[in-house]
């Protein structure tokens, strides 16, 4: 497990002891169970970008706030040397035993006040991926770098090859996963109104 696993389970449950929430309050704003959120906070499984941002709106707070290292002011630089060298955080794909199949790399961690997270994201490959389709506020847009990657929002299906791009509302249920046995890299841009 990386330490930024760690890290965002431990700032999850800061967040939500500061509010003096208890973990049934969060469950039911949220809409999740006690049982994810203890997972979540308890590093057991740091689930996709959909119940995270969930517990985000639940706390009032934003999505970044769980994956800020410092606060920055003006503009942000991250460089390619720095990001490969930057722990990445994995989100399972929600399935029933919880593999890894993205690990996120972070570009504007240190940026404050923003509504937009973006991220390098290598997808893993797999051969029988097994996914659930989560939905959340906002709007995202992709950009595949390498390889080629399946999108399925709501009953279709888009299949995109390097250079290829697609920007979608978020609120529509969808999940973003390689084409079978392949690997990719992606620029995944997530905007959540807050």
């Amino acid at each position: 497990m990386s330490n930024h696993q760690i890290l965002v389970g431990k700032k999850i449950k800061g967040v939500r002891e500061a509010k003096n929430l208890s973990v049934e309050e969060v469950a039911e704003r949220s809409g999740l169970s006690v049982e994810q959120i203890n997972s979540i906070e308890n590093d057991v499984n740091l689930p996709s970008l959909g119940p995270l941002i969930k517990i985000a709106r639940a706390l009032g707070v934003r999505l970044g706030t769980f994956l800020d290292d410092n606060d920055a002011l003006g503009p942000v630089v991250c460089r390619a040397s720095e990001r490969e060298q930057n722990n990445s955080i994995s989100f399972s794909n929600d399935a029933a035993d919880a593999r890894k199949h993205m690990a996120y790399h972070p570009l504007a961690q240190q940026k404050t006040g923003r509504h937009m997270e973006p991220f390098i994201i290598d997808i893993h490959p797999e051969e029988k991926p097994d996914f659930k389709l989560s939905a959340h506020e906002g709007e995202e847009f992709i950009y595949v770098m390498s390889g080629e990657i399946e999108v399925d929002y709501g009953k279709e299906k888009y299949q995109l090859a390097e250079g290829d791009s697609i920007f979608y509302d978020s609120i529509v249920k969808h999940h973003v996963h390689g084409v079978p046995g392949k690997a990719a890299k992606i620029l995944a841009v997530v905007y959540i109104p807050f």
